[in-house]
């Protein structure tokens, strides 16, 4: 018997039969329960007692990409900064950019509501050396620069979205202060920890959800250590429609640690098996809008794939690639030319092009998709039609399974 599932394909779906005896890894979807009245006693309880003596107050907020209902969550941070005596004159907000382009004031409008008319914004600019101080290197060697308005802070205040980040291990939490306001040339050289130049592969260590014997974690960890202002953390748990269902609050890396479990626990599957063939979607719009965003749910669903198997992802990337810097690394010919670039060199999504590598040489991946044939074939691809789809499940049905919303599932 088969049955037909409707899989998220950009803002559309695609019809697909399914065998009755195909196995579904899924998500468990977080309850919503904020309660304002709760969330007010514990910033509360999280904020310096010397709260009133403290001039310059930064909170940390991340871009458009990265969104945590800012629109509702924004004033309550700031009703309570003001019954404890803080003035809007002592607030600053930075826009935790990373590397990526700076917003237009419209998106910044729909991002954060009308706080960002009346109250101080800075765009962060990676590439402005003059906004720096150097603080030292981590013992990997990473330089580290921290904007100096922000280490005269007397509170930095963060607050975003907690995810799994396919090499870091966690996006979000201290991930806005470094890189989310770092120095382009630190951010390339802490991502370069990425290649392990001994085995001349991916460092193993670098997975979602994984922090233990992750190299670029640690260094993030030992980033983190150098900003030495007070701090408070807000991170947000999100279901897979983006809406906020937890708002975790804490001061500590060990509270970091603890939001981040609480994270798996709705997104990080215990299974250790793996299939000949997996049927995946990204989970739609615009977690497909290019393949920068895609290749986190290819990443993750081709974990539950056997060596020599097959993905197949629905993956619409209705903007295309989603970067400048990837393609080119394919051009090279091989993953050790690449790799050997990039040992040197680290720059953009160089890493991602090292890790579809990595996953085209183990097993088969299908794509249905909007982009070219030959960007498909150039990443290493096939594009394929829902027929073909169709076929591959009748031949793989034996051993089969399928992910509704890969880009959240991790194993």
């Amino acid at each position: 018997m088969h049955k037909k599932t409707d899989l998220k394909y950009g803002k559309a779906f695609c019809d697909i039969e399914l065998p009755d005896k195909t196995d579904r890894l899924s998500i468990r979807e977080p309850v919503s329960f904020i309660d304002k009245k709760k969330f007010v006693v514990d910033f509360s309880k999280a904020l310096p007692e010397n709260l009133p003596n403290c001039p310059a107050i930064s909170i940390v907020v991340a871009d458009k990409t990265r969104l945590c209902g800012y629109k509702t969550y924004l004033p309550w941070i700031l009703e309570i900064l003001h019954l404890k005596g803080i003035e809007n004159r002592q607030i600053t907000f930075f826009i935790a950019y990373g590397t990526h382009a700076r917003q237009s004031d419209e998106e910044c409008l729909n991002t954060y509501g009308n706080i960002y008319q009346t109250h101080r914004f800075i765009h962060h600019d990676c590439n402005d050396k003059a906004l720096f101080t150097g603080l030292g290197n981590t013992r990997k060697g990473t330089k580290v620069h921290i904007r100096k308005d922000l280490l005269k802070s007397n509170l930095i205040i963060t607050f975003g979205a907690l995810s799994h980040h396919y090499f870091a291990g966690y996006g979000g939490g201290r991930k806005l202060l470094f890189p989310g306001l770092g120095y382009k040339p630190d951010i390339y050289q802490n991502h370069g920890l990425f290649l392990d130049q001994n085995l001349k592969k991916l460092s193993p260590g670098c997975q979602p959800g994984n922090l233990e014997n992750n190299p670029l974690a640690r260094d993030l960890k030992e980033i983190d250590d150098f900003i030495e202002p007070q701090r408070v953390s807000i991170h947000g748990i999100l279901d897979s429609k983006a809406k906020v269902c937890q708002l975790i609050i804490g001061k500590t890396y060990n509270d970091f640690l603890t939001a981040g479990k609480t994270l798996d626990s709705f997104y990080k599957t215990m299974t250790d098996k793996q299939y000949e063939l997996i049927i995946a979607s990204c989970g739609g719009f615009p977690k497909d809008i290019n393949f920068i965003q895609a290749h986190k749910a290819i990443n993750n669903a081709a974990m539950f794939v056997k060596d020599k198997g097959s993905l197949i992802v629905l993956a619409e990337c209705i903007d295309g690639i989603g970067s400048d810097t990837f393609i080119k690394y394919f051009n090279y010919g091989t993953f050790n030319q690449a790799f050997n670039i990039l040992e040197k060199d680290y720059k953009g999504n160089g890493g991602t092009a090292l890790s579809m590598m990595t996953k085209t040489s183990r097993i088969n991946i299908f794509l249905k998709t909007d982009l070219n044939d030959k960007i498909c074939k150039t990443i290493g691809v096939k594009k394929i039609k829902v027929s073909m789809i169709q076929t591959l499940i009748k031949e793989f049905q034996h051993d089969m399974a399928c992910i509704e919303n890969a880009s959240l599932l991790i194993r």
